[in-house]
Order: structure tokens, then C-alpha cells, then sequence
């Protein structure tokens, strides 16, 4: 997945969220960090299903193709690690980035609300974020 944050400017950031009409920046932010204590949560109790829900559409896709498995047994298969306190959260209109104490997830706004479309990532230098499981 290739998401870049350092390149993105503050009048860039702020035209997408006032088009977007996406509510204040810290109500994003605080829905973003729900949505990932949710996943943590769920995947630090082996509750597969629920780890699924919030995972992105195309991400759950993704996941089962790849996997050639039910999204819930594929995502019990990477055996992801607990990610950890969150250390950082950036929100830029209905994208966002949640770094955690050793993991990232990205997520996206859905009508439904926030969704994981990428976790598992490792940034990488000069290069986009490794991601163990992704969209496609």
C-alpha cells in the first residue's frame, strides 16, 4: 500500500477535510482511535469475526483471496502481534494513519464508519509501508 504522508501539505489537508464535510479533527481522530482499540481488542482475543468486521471491504476480499480461506481463518493465520498503546494518529479528510507502539494500521471513512484497510504495515525507507494485510 502506498500512502505517503510527508508529502501531503497543510492547504491540501485542509481543502479535503472542508470538501469532505468529515465532522471536527479531534471527533475523527477520536472515532479513528475507536475503530483501532476495536481491532486491537479483537485481535488480541483471537476474536476473528469481529476483527473481520472492521476490516475494509476490499481488504476482507483481499485477505480471502489471497488466502484462499474465510477472512476470519486467514486473519488467524497471519498471526499478527498485539500493536500496543497508541503512540499517534493523523487524520486527513476520510483517510487515516494510527501508529501504534509496534504496528501501523490505516484506515478509511465508509459510510459505516471507520474501517482498517491496511495492518500489519512496517514503514520502510524511501519506500511505501509493508503491510501484512492490505487491499487491494
Amino acid at each position: 500500500m502506498a500512502w505517503r504522508v510527508c508529502g501531503v501539505t497543510a492547504s491540501v489537508l485542509l481543502a479535503v477535510c472542508g470538501v469532505g464535510g468529515c465532522g471536527t479533527v479531534a471527533e475523527r481522530r477520536d472515532d479513528v482511535r475507536d475503530t483501532a482499540a476495536v481491532f486491537e481488542r479483537a485481535l488480541g482475543e483471537g476474536a476473528y469475526e469481529q476483527v473481520c468486521a472492521v476490516l475494509a471491504p476490499a481488504t476482507v476480499e483481499e485477505l480471502e483471496q489471497s488466502a484462499g480461506r474465510p477472512c476470519a481463518q486467514a486473519v488467524g493465520e497471519e498471526s499478527l502481534p498485539a500493536g500496543g498503546a497508541v503512540r499517534r494518529t493523523d487524520v486527513y479528510g476520510n483517510q487515516a494513519r494510527t501508529v501504534l507502539a509496534s504496528d501501523t494500521l490505516f484506515l478509511s471513512r465508509f459510510t459505516s464508519g471507520w474501517k482498517v484497510v491496511a495492518a500489519g504495515c512496517e514503514a520502510q525507507p524511501r519506500e511505501p509501508y509493508q503491510c501484512r494485510i492490505k487491499g487491494g
